[in-house]
């Protein structure tokens, strides 16, 4: 392989291994929270999405695809989503909204459920679904872009495609790793920090939809995740004295499926 073709395949790897784990923290954090059945339909949707996309359009896709009114789209509706969390997260750590007694929630649900004669399932939940396959389709179509033009650059297709699927497998590889230590992460953390996440992701991908130049590009998330995390502990603390014991005791078991997910 001659130095441009290592170029190529290099820069290929970094800048699509930065797209891989944005999309793919979206998928894990859906895959923890809601159900991996959720996370993996949208996942594969998406993909088959982008294989139709590129197999149809190929290099037509950087002329073509409105990707700034994509991100647009896709940002806002992760900030409405992020926000919903973390509306629900602040409320709770505030002591102004009971926290999820989920091992008491699911001991009861399962009780009912044998006592109709009912087995457990982890129904494919649309909200899980939208959310990981507008995150792997928006940076899935990136990297496309990203292959497209820095192979069409360099003459060299193959090396930016061998480039983007080892980022591909490196992140996949280590996400799973990851997958072990968040699952005993207690619900009600985890969802305060994906709430955090979703806003951030949603933060950035619209602000560049409608124009943004981040500083240091991909390199402020981090900055934005800070911004909001010190944002909702202000928050926290604003409120937690209007807190009431009553307000701070325990979820009651019996509620509907849609309040135990959220």
């Amino acid at each position: 392989m001659m130095g441009a073709q290592w170029a190529v395949l290099v820069a290929a790897f970094l800048a699509s291994a930065v797209e891989f784990v944005e999309a793919f923290t979206i998928v894990l954090v859906v895959g923890i929270t809601i159900n991996w059945r959720s996370a993996l339909a949208g996942t594969a949707a998406a993909v088959l999405a982008l294989v139709v996309l590129v197999g149809v359009f190929g290099t037509a896709l950087v002329r073509y695809v409105p990707l700034d009114a994509l991100r647009f789209v896709v940002g806002i509706l992760l900030v409405l989503f992020g926000l919903k969390w973390l509306k629900k997260a602040i409320l709770r750590y505030a002591g102004l909204k009971a926290m999820h007694d989920e091992e008491a929630i699911y001991e009861e649900q399962m009780a009912e459920m044998r006592a109709r004669g009912e087995h457990h399932q982890h129904r494919v939940d649309p909200f899980g679904v939208a959310t990981s396959f507008k995150s792997v389709l928006l940076e899935g179509l990136e990297v496309a872009f990203i292959v497209i033009t820095f192979g069409s650059a360099a003459n060299s297709i193959s090396s930016a495609i061998w480039g983007a699927l080892a980022a591909c497998v490196l992140v996949v590889l280590v996400g799973a790793l990851v997958r072990a230590p968040l699952q005993r992460v207690p619900e009600n953390t985890l969802k305060f920090v994906v709430g955090i996440m979703l806003t951030s992701f949603g933060t950035f991908w619209g602000g560049e939809g409608v124009g943004i130049s981040w500083w240091r590009e991909d390199l402020f998330l981090p900055i934005l995740v800070i911004f909001y995390l010190v944002v909702t502990g202000l928050l926290i603390l604003w409120l937690r004295p209007y807190a009431t014991p009553k307000s701070a005791s325990l979820d009651a078991p019996g509620q509907s499926a849609e309040e135990a997910l959220s």
